[in-house]
């Protein structure tokens, strides 16, 4: 089983718990939904769990169902005939027909235009889809795997997806960390990545503990993504070399001081409470203003779902504020989920 899942590096308790899911549910058919924030390795895990199958003998088919236009998702899912549309000059294969008795990976699945949520949710229930422009019904024996680093809850309430594809989706969820939460990974990540370079004849370069430990510091929004990116910056500047501390662009140099020096641990510790507890009075000083009693006329009635949203974005902004546009302390202090807060964001518009 530790080859099935030499893709997926880690060995944190968080790492663990995903590889463990994975192979409780790789004995089955279930269908499963991914879930995490974008650059966490989605598709990593669903190559996993196809390897691990019964199926894995058998096609992994994956397409993004955000990137491609809503008029063509259709044709991309289940095929078209010769003359069904402009430039259909031949008959074409979806994907799930070249998926067949093997597995369908429907990355960004919450990305996906109502109208092709209604259709992909009558395959699964019926296990039958058409071409487009066809009239003969194809059997459907696929396995199915959907991914998206949305909250679906919050996509459902404000319209954008349909609570029964989400429950046909969620028979078995399997959450990936974000990279933030198992640093300990990210030599062991790195080591894989400078590997997957000394394969192909590259040079790459070795680490001092305080750039290591500073890696381990910082908050990753990009995720293992992101730290591949970095991976491969540092093995095109320092080819064969050593990476210290210094070396790092400024922004991985981000609160590395406090483990790379442990005789200032103690003082930086109290600094940090010192000024979360400033942080939280900040916001409880701007959360002042809302005051509901002196907010609201009630003599001439109140419409109770904009002022819910106008306060939602008051205490968004507050915390924004509050934290100098720091999103996840912002999310902390709000106690919700980062990924919810970012999407508020953008729902929001607010920059």
């Amino acid at each position: 089983m530790d080859v099935l899942f030499s893709n997926l590096v880690g060995s944190s308790p968080a790492m663990q718990k995903v590889k463990k899911l994975i192979a409780q549910v790789a004995k089955t058919d279930a269908t499963v939904l991914i879930l995490g924030e974008s650059g966490t390795g989605k598709e990593v895990v669903a190559q996993c769990l196809h390897e691990a199958s019964k199926r894995a003998e058998r096609a992994f088919v994956p397409i993004n169902c955000g990137a491609i236009p809503s008029e063509l998702l259709e044709s991309e899912l289940f095929g078209h005939e010769k003359g069904a549309f402009t430039g259909a000059i031949t008959a074409r294969k979806g994907r799930f027909e070249l998926a067949e008795r093997g597995t369908i990976f429907l990355d960004e699945i919450g990305d996906m235009p109502l109208a092709m949520q209604v259709k992909l949710l009558r395959v699964l229930q019926e296990r039958r889809y058409e071409r487009v422009g066809g009239n003969s019904t194809f059997q459907c024996d696929v396995r199915v795997i959907a991914a998206t680093h949305r909250q679906l809850e919050n996509h459902i309430a404000d319209g954008y997806f349909r609570e029964d594809l989400y429950y046909r989706l969620n028979v078995f969820p399997i959450e990936m960390p974000a990279l933030r939460e198992r640093p300990q990974d990210i030599p062991e990540l790195l080591d894989f990545m400078f590997r997957q370079m000394q394969q192909n004849g590259r040079a790459t370069p070795s680490l001092t503990e305080a750039a290591s430990a500073a890696l381990q510091a910082y908050d990753w929004p990009g995720n293992v993504r992101e730290l591949g990116n970095l991976a491969e910056r540092l093995s095109i500047l320092f080819e064969g070399g050593t990476v210290d501390f210094i070396d790092l662009p400024s922004r991985y140099q981000i609160e590395a001081t406090v483990l790379a020096d442990p005789d200032i641990a103690t003082d930086a510790s109290a600094d940090c409470d010192i000024q979360s507890l400033n942080t939280q009075e900040a916001i409880a000083q701007e959360s002042a203003s809302l005051n509901v009693d002196s907010a609201v006329d009630w003599q001439s009635g109140v419409d109770l779902k904009s002022y819910l949203v106008e306060m939602e974005v008051k205490l968004i902004q507050s915390a924004l504020s509050a934290t100098e546009g720091n999103v996840s302390q912002a999310a902390k202090l709000l106690k919700t989920n980062r990924t919810t807060l970012v999407e508020k964001i953008r729902k929001y518009e607010l920059n």
